[in-house]
């Protein structure tokens, strides 16, 4: 098992290539990097990052690497902290002279990391949600995930649909939560949704009761919105059933898009909404859908190889990965500005996470089709029946 500070693994040269130091191997292989929280409170998110890009680098290698080159993955487990992020970031840059980087788990470590990468103007594609990561857009940064603008939109969308105005909501403190908070409060009045009381919990409360029965209390309240990520949404889920509120539709957001959400949340998750990834419900999509096959494919190669349930989180790893490797691949080059040129040259890409479309003014490539209502039903993820 990793060490909770440093991760190098090198999945490229021969053994005899090792013995070889500085220009010798870097015209073997193509560095890459990633810092990633596969310990600490976000583990549950940089686990499953750090091993798909474990799987996949290895594949890409015996596959016979990117234009004859192999990959040589350089690996840092921030365990969570933005400081030990920041520090790996100018690791990965001075000392381990990357081409790129592919991580940065939640939008804390990523945002430590940026002007890193930019100033040393390497191209860094993040595995965080929020928008504040691409927008506004800066020349080095790209991100994969869904952000939590497109949630809230995603999530008022179903609500107009099910003619519901009036909510409630309960955010998490961390910067995920804060800022989905800050996004749904900026574009409710775009659905004519009225915010009727808005609470509020911190990465380490374990009882979410006090701010929920407000909520219950409050009149007119026709559903609750959870902005968070980690072990947060699954105690107000639990408080909500034991409340008796399961009368009022629960949202929460792709910040919980992993079985371990249904399995910490219990029967209390029944029910409740989530927009996410098609990776989550790959083998309820219609045979045509353009996705199908990538998210099933995935799925059936990362649970073979790690005998864990799939999570979109994974899944934004995958598409980071293999947009950055179609880059490369596009440029013929391990030059970071031209890899950088094209990755914001990405048109079509099929991910797990949606068709992804990049240009100057866009940095992520997704729009909200990209997105699908969830619903748990049974314990397990279905799509959710429009306006129902």
């Amino acid at each position: 098992m990793k060490s909770p500070s440093t991760l190098k693994f090198v999945l490229a040269a021969s053994a005899l290539g090792f013995s070889f130091a500085g220009a010798a191997q870097a015209q073997e292989t193509i560095k890459i990097g990633s810092v990633l929280s596969a310990t600490g409170p976000a583990s549950f998110l940089g686990e499953p990052e750090d091993k798909t890009l474990r799987l996949y680098v290895d594949k890409i290698n015996e596959a016979g690497g990117i234009n004859g080159k192999k990959i040589e993955l350089v690996v840092y487990d921030d365990g969570g902290d933005a400081n030990k992020a920041r520090t790996f970031a100018t690791r990965l840059v001075e000392d381990d002279e990357v081409v790129a980087m592919v991580g940065g788990t939640t939008t804390g470590t990523t945002m430590a990391m940026i002007p890193v990468f930019q100033d040393a103007e390497v191209p860094f594609i993040s595995l965080a949600g929020a928008i504040e990561v691409v927008d506004p857009v800066r020349e080095y940064v790209f991100k994969t995930p869904h952000t939590d603008k497109m949630a809230c939109e995603k999530i008022f969308e179903d609500l107009k649909k099910r003619n519901l105005t009036k909510i409630g909501m309960i955010s998490g403190t961390d910067g995920f939560g804060a800022s989905m908070r800050a996004q749904c409060i900026k574009v409710a009045p775009n659905y004519g949704m009225e915010i009727a009381i808005d609470e509020s919990y911190g990465p380490r409360d374990s009882d979410m009761t006090a701010q929920l029965t407000k909520i219950k209390n409050t009149p007119g309240v026709q559903a609750v919105v959870n902005p968070g990520f980690g072990q947060g949404p699954a105690i107000v889920t639990r408080n909500y059933a034991q409340l008796g509120m399961t009368g009022t539709p629960l949202y929460q957001s792709h910040g919980v898009a992993s079985k371990s959400f249904i399995e910490l949340a219990g029967p209390a998750a029944e029910g409740v909404r989530l927009p996410a990834a098609a990776l989550l419900v790959g083998d309820k999509l219609p045979e045509n859908d353009p996705q199908k096959k990538v998210v099933t494919d995935y799925k059936q190669t990362y649970e073979s190889a790690t005998k864990q349930p799939v999570s979109t989180f994974g899944g934004h790893a995958y598409d980071g990965l293999f947009i950055l490797v179609e880059a490369m691949k596009r440029a013929n080059s391990t030059d970071p500005q031209k890899i950088r040129d094209e990755i914001e040259k990405t048109k079509g890409f099929v991910g797990t996470g949606g068709i992804v479309t990049m240009s100057p003014t866009d940095h992520l490539g997704l729009d909200l089709s990209a997105f699908r209502m969830l619903e748990i039903k049974n314990g397990d993820w279905n799509l959710a029946q429009s306006g129902s």
